[in-house]
């Protein structure tokens, strides 16, 4: 670690590099989730997706955690497309983890199921009926958290799961960290958590490096609280904490 602080109630850490950064979370998540498992005999983890997760991931495999009392959500799925897509979520964390460890249940978000709305209503009833333990998120570029860019958060959102409309910088993102061949592959919609789905969790490990971050880290820190920086909202929680290396937090002031 290279330096720490706090910022309203958001723990920030800067790490060297992407491993380092990623095995400190790591540690983090598997102390909160051996707590939960010790205190109450099982644990609820919401995991994300992304390239940002990558070291994360990775690190989390090798730690000594007890998976199979471990029920598994994730944050957000693209509209219309199966798990068998190359850019599907399901399918990214069934191959950096899921397959590996074995859970004890894992609730998928189906973003071609049928009915989206049946879809949505009973994975909010899931979430709802498993209290999340620790949920592992990251910033876009936007500064979004799960799906819920700019024109569309709400701190104060009545859903738990909702489809969204992805905006261009979003889109933009999920290209450029190559998911999809062209802009008109991205799809234009998604199922994702909410706001409140994500704030009501006990405790938040948000996991955010690489240099194309920088600006939206920046902004998380800084910025008024507000839905124009979504992750703003971060500084709020009270157990957060905020995995950065030295790229994603090149902007902030010594």
């Amino acid at each position: 670690m290279t330096k720490s602080f706090t910022i309203d109630q958001l723990q920030a850490a800067v790490y060297g590099d992407p491993n380092e950064m990623g095995e400190a979370a790591a540690d983090f998540v598997k102390s909160k989730l051996n707590g939960a498992i010790q205190q109450k005999g099982e644990a609820n983890l919401i995991l994300a997706t992304g390239a940002s997760q990558f070291s994360f991931l990775k690190a989390l495999q090798r730690k000594a955690i007890d998976w199979k009392k471990i029920t598994v959500f994730h944050l957000d799925e693209y509209k219309g497309i199966s798990d068998q897509h190359p850019a599907s979520f399901r399918k990214y964390l069934k191959e950096r983890i899921l397959d590996s460890v074995a859970p004890k249940k894992i609730y998928f978000l189906n973003g071609d199921a049928p009915d989206l709305e049946k879809e949505m209503d009973n994975y909010s009833k899931a979430l709802q009926q498993h209290p999340i333990d620790v949920a592992c998120i990251g910033i876009g570029e936007n500064g979004h958290i799960a799906f819920n860019d700019p024109p569309v958060a709400d701190f104060n959102d009545p859903k738990w799961v909702k489809l969204v409309s992805l905006d261009g910088d979003c889109r933009n993102q999920q290209l450029g960290e190559g998911w999809f061949p062209t802009l008109d592959d991205v799809p234009k919609q998604a199922l994702t958590l909410t706001i409140p789905a994500i704030m009501g969790c006990k405790t938040i490990s948000c996991v955010v490096p690489d240099e194309r971050k920088a600006e939206a880290v920046y902004n998380t820190l800084n910025e008024e609280i507000s839905t124009k920086c979504p992750a703003t909202v971060l500084r709020t929680h009270p157990n957060t904490s905020l995995f950065l290396d030295t790229n994603s937090a090149s902007k902030i002031a010594d």
